[in-house]
């Protein structure tokens, strides 16, 4: 049976963690620590953070950030690409930096999941069917997408990497239900459900009135639980750190050849974050 090299990758990271959790716990609150800068920067800085971690901690894995780049074809949502230098095998993985609550798994740019599933009818039971839409080229794009969600609770400082469990998530839906607006709600959504109704994802509205946070599918850290894989082997606990964010302020007025000096420091820094010391 072929090795999913997502799987693979989560595997790795997840040993690394459990052995060396003071790394990770160091390079998420230092992202984490972007929030003080503003409530968006640490989600594009987590996709650079995210990227060297792999690239100096994770041996036999390199990646490569690809966010941005204007040059390249974004094919699969993905913010990073990692290789497996062993298998040669390419990994887009999306990022995202949520709090724990509602979590966007795929963006549905084109609108046709919720309209696919209006033509399937208002209350779904029918396991092959289930299976049927499933297997349907709108949900087998949504469902392919490697999301690493980087999960915070400001309150309490803490913070997770969970990854949905898709596969779960296939296998065990019992029951898709459309839910109208109403109730505070702008749209309606369709419910996936399991075999007890205990919810597991949802799928919204996206028609041409909505937003990007009322369409795509998505889910939810705290109510779909048994449906996500901790990464970071449960919560970390993380601070902030204020010298960093004076270090973003003085790199911003700094040279380059400033820049250069301050890079060879860090690194020797990393070296012995690597060396336990």
């Amino acid at each position: 049976m072929k090795t999913n090299p997502y799987n693979e990758f989560k595997q790795r990271f997840k040993l690394l963690v459990s052995k060396e959790r003071h790394l990770v716990v160091n390079t998420l609150s230092n992202i984490f620590t972007m929030r003080l800068i503003g409530n968006k920067t640490h989600g594009d800085l987590a996709e650079i953070g995210i990227a060297e971690f792999i690239n100096q901690f994770m041996y036999d894995f390199k990646s490569i950030h690809v966010g941005k780049d204007l040059f390249r074809a974004k094919e699969h949502e993905e913010d990073i690409v990692i290789i497996n230098e062993l298998s040669k095998a390419e990994i887009p993985v999306s990022l995202k930096a949520y709090g724990d609550g509602p979590l966007q798994l795929s963006t549905d740019k084109e609108q046709n999941l919720f309209p696919y599933l209006q033509q399937q009818g208002k209350s779904i039971t029918n396991k092959t069917k289930i299976n049927k839409i499933f297997a349907s080229d709108f949900f087998c794009n949504a469902l392919t997408i490697n999301v690493m969600p980087l999960i915070y609770n400001e309150t309490d400082k803490r913070c997770n990497i969970m990854i949905f469990d898709h596969e779960k998530a296939v296998r065990e839906t019992a029951k898709i239900v459309y839910v109208s607006e109403g109730n505070g709600r702008k749209h309606p959504i369709y419910l996936f459900l399991d075999s007890a109704d205990k919810y597991i994802c949802e799928v919204r509205y996206g028609g041409a009135s909505a937003n990007a946070l009322q369409r795509g599918l998505w889910t939810h850290t705290k109510n779909a639980l048994n449906f996500f894989d901790s990464i970071t082997n449960g919560w970390i606990d993380y601070s902030h750190n204020h010298a960093l964010v004076k270090l973003f302020s003085l790199a911003l007025n700094a040279t380059p050849l400033g820049h250069e000096e301050a890079n060879i420091v860090l690194q020797k820094d990393i070296d012995k974050l690597k060396l336990h010391k």
